[in-house]
């Protein structure tokens, strides 16, 4: 799939007055992905483009709410990124805590309900505590569900999901003939919420990366060559208009 800027090039992006007459997503999925590129383009320490990153997100975050989309799921932080260097992941735990603290207010009065998904294994306390404490203070929230896959990976979840739903087996709270995919869904992070219905990669890489493998079976996939800090409101409007433009058939014809 080309960037959105090539996208504009040729098709003029809708307002969101426009785009919202026609089917908006329940669901959407982002990797976030960039972050490191954006600052070695300009010479900056990764941590900068993390930084950035979050602006990004922030801004796509408000567009949702505009838009009426009801569920954000985006990958933060997964399994595999705590082999990365640990100035870079100490980094990243600051940022995450001070993103939470500057951030919640404003979230909370957009009417955003914070989610973490992942695995709460290995995450340090003060992170783990700032993200309970912000799911708590949103948790009334309805306009729209942030999920934030931190310390995520999809088969580590669905690994567990199975591990859970043996032990619901052996006490006697479900058959294993009662077993479908719904009940294996809903023993996922994502538990009860819908399937995204559009999953966005920026930086130009084509691959899922551990990412809601489960959940994204009849997802719509939208590659771009945007580095995330530069994804904004103007690229993710692109992004749902590639989507609204698309048939969804689900296997039938």
């Amino acid at each position: 799939m080309d960037s959105t800027s090539s996208l504009k090039a040729s098709i003029e992006i809708p307002t969101i007055k426009e785009l919202q007459k026609k089917n908006i997503p329940a669901h959407v999925a982002i990797i976030m992905d960039g972050n490191g590129r954006w600052a070695k383009k300009r010479k900056l320490p990764r941590i900068a483009g993390h930084r950035a990153g979050v602006k990004a997100l922030i801004s796509v975050v408000e567009t949702c709410v505009e838009l009426g989309i009801k569920f954000l799921t985006v990958y933060s932080f997964s399994i595999e990124n705590w082999q990365r260097p640990q100035e870079e992941v100490k980094g990243l735990m600051r940022l995450f805590r001070r993103a939470i603290s500057e951030q919640l207010d404003a979230l909370s009065k957009n009417g955003v309900k914070l989610k973490l998904i992942g695995s709460e294994e290995s995450i340090p306390s003060e992170v783990f505590k700032s993200f309970k404490d912000a799911e708590h203070r949103t948790k009334d929230n309805k306009k729209l569900t942030l999920n934030i896959a931190f310390n995520y990976g999809s088969r580590q979840e669905i690994v567990n999901a199975v591990k859970r739903i043996c032990d619901n087996v052996k006490k006697n709270k479900l058959k294993v003939e009662e077993l479908d995919e719904n009940i294996l869904s809903s023993f996922l992070y994502t538990g009860k919420i819908p399937d995204p219905d559009l999953l966005i990669r920026t930086s130009g890489e084509l691959r899922i990366s551990n990412f809601l493998l489960w959940q994204i079976a009849y997802t719509e996939l939208y590659f771009t060559k945007t580095l995330w800090p530069d994804f904004r409101r103007e690229q993710f409007l692109g992004a749902i208009h590639n989507y609204q433009r698309r048939n969804r058939r689900f296997g039938n014809l």
